[in-house]
């Protein structure tokens, strides 16, 4: 095989999901390519890693300070739902079922990759709630051990919120699953039968 080619699998085969047969197969499907779209997709690539932000108020990706979920006034802001990653929010407002904010932690607490407490954006939804204006959290995280784990975590440090409502998306989602490879349908029936969870 080719040096060039090898480099351009060795660095595809790198992202999540995709193993050497799959790289292989985009590598020359790139190779068919005329100049121009090749040049326009590393470019977008770049611009993306370079340009990319993470929103002030809830952690979500954006091109500017603030996203455009935030910014939008006809969104309930009494309202909040708590998720794990950026894919999570694309999964639920694919349903169309949810009109209210967000906040993304950017992971769950994985004792085993290193991953505590402190590496999670949890601060910054409690500061957000401070401010008054959040009446109910969903927690809306996978029913993996971690994120059980994590929503625990959560519920216990917004124990201290008085009149805070917290909820959970209710189970319809497989115990091991993860939101992002949830189909529309179930995360939609999730989130209308979400249930309370209980602060000590």
């Amino acid at each position: 095989m080719s040096r060039l080619l090898e480099d351009i699998v060795g660095e595809l085969s790198r992202l999540p999901g995709i193993g050497r047969r799959t790289a292989l197969r985009l590598s020359l499907h790139i190779l068919r390519m005329e100049p121009g779209p090749v040049h326009e997709m590393a470019g977008a690539i770049e611009r993306f890693r370079n340009e990319i932000k993470y929103c002030s108020r809830c952690n979500n990706l954006s091109d500017r300070d603030v996203c455009p979920i935030c910014l939008d006034a006809d969104r309930d802001r009494s309202t909040v739902c708590v998720v794990e990653s950026v894919g999570d929010v694309l999964s639920i407002e694919g349903t169309r079922q949810y009109g209210g904010l967000y906040h993304v932690l950017g992971g769950v607490i994985s004792p085993m990759q290193g991953v505590g407490p402190s590496d999670l954006k949890v601060d910054l939804l409690l500061d957000n709630i401070a401010r008054g204006e959040i009446r109910e959290v969903i927690l809306a995280l996978s029913t993996t051990v971690e994120g059980e784990t994590t929503q625990f975590y959560i519920a216990r440090r917004l124990a201290s919120f008085e009149g805070l409502k917290v909820t959970s998306i209710a189970r319809g989602i497989g115990f091991g699953d993860e939101i992002g490879y949830a189909d529309e349908l179930t995360i939609a029936h999730a989130l209308h039968n979400r249930i309370s969870i209980e602060k000590e």
